[in-house]
């Protein structure tokens, strides 16, 4: 098995630390945080072994960063080019409950928790946090950094541009694309294109106001391909 190391210590990290033990692919060595109140301290039996920058250190273990929230849902690209590290250093966490078909592809740096589905021809990009319950259709494609919280269902050929948001619940129509680091909100029906950088609630879905301040900041920031990024897929 292969040591893991998850930056994050939160409720999201946790869930990830919880569904690689359930895989056995990997041995959890610990958490890292950037909160100093952690350090020394145990997250669910699990060590938080100190700042985010001791990855540097940690040169064998695998990697996974779970971070981020509504509130500032780009975190993890943040942090990703922060650590600066190859796409061969991260790792791929799949929940052994996860239903994804051989057609479908998942970069490095995902987290797929219990119960997701991914019927046929879905390409899920790298660092994309997919929540318990989430249903991917036919030829969906989701960015790198896209977050898709419990319960979301998107219909066949949708899309999820980079680090888009899509809060727990959403429904996203067939064939409609949400732009680059737009927030849906929980329980929204999206029937129509969603532009970059918005936030969109309602059933049907309408824009409500601008994505938040570090969303804006990606969507007008240079950043990697994401076939750089890429990397291996399962």
């Amino acid at each position: 098995m292969n040591g893991l190391v998850i930056v994050g210590a939160g409720g999201f990290a946790r869930e990830t630390a919880q569904a690689a033990a359930d895989a056995g692919e990997f041995t959890v060595l610990g958490h890292l945080d950037d909160n100093p109140a952690l350090h020394g301290t145990e997250v669910d039996g699990v060590p938080v072994l100190g700042g985010c920058d001791l990855v540097g250190e940690l040169s064998e273990a695998r990697v996974v960063i779970c971070v981020g929230n509504p509130r500032d849902y780009a975190a993890r690209a943040r942090l990703v080019r922060r650590l600066a590290l190859p796409a061969d250093r991260y790792a791929t966490v799949v929940h052994p409950t996860a239903s994804v078909s051989r057609t479908s592809r998942v970069g490095p740096g995902t987290v797929l928790l219990a119960h997701c589905t991914l019927t046929a021809a879905v390409h899920v990009g790298a660092h994309v946090a997919v929540m318990p319950q989430v249903v991917l259709t036919h030829d969906d494609v989701v960015e790198d950094f896209a977050t898709l919280a419990s319960g979301v269902r998107l219909g066949g050929g949708a899309r999820l541009e980079r680090g888009a948001y899509a809060g727990s619940g959403a429904l996203v129509r067939e064939g409609t694309t949400v732009g680059a680091w737009s927030l849906i909100g929980m329980g929204s029906a999206v029937l129509g294109d969603v532009p970059p950088g918005e936030v969109w609630v309602g059933s049907p879905a309408r824009r409500l106001r601008e994505a938040p301040a570090p969303a804006l900041d990606e969507l007008s920031a240079r950043h990697v391909p994401t076939r750089q990024l890429g990397g291996p897929v399962v």
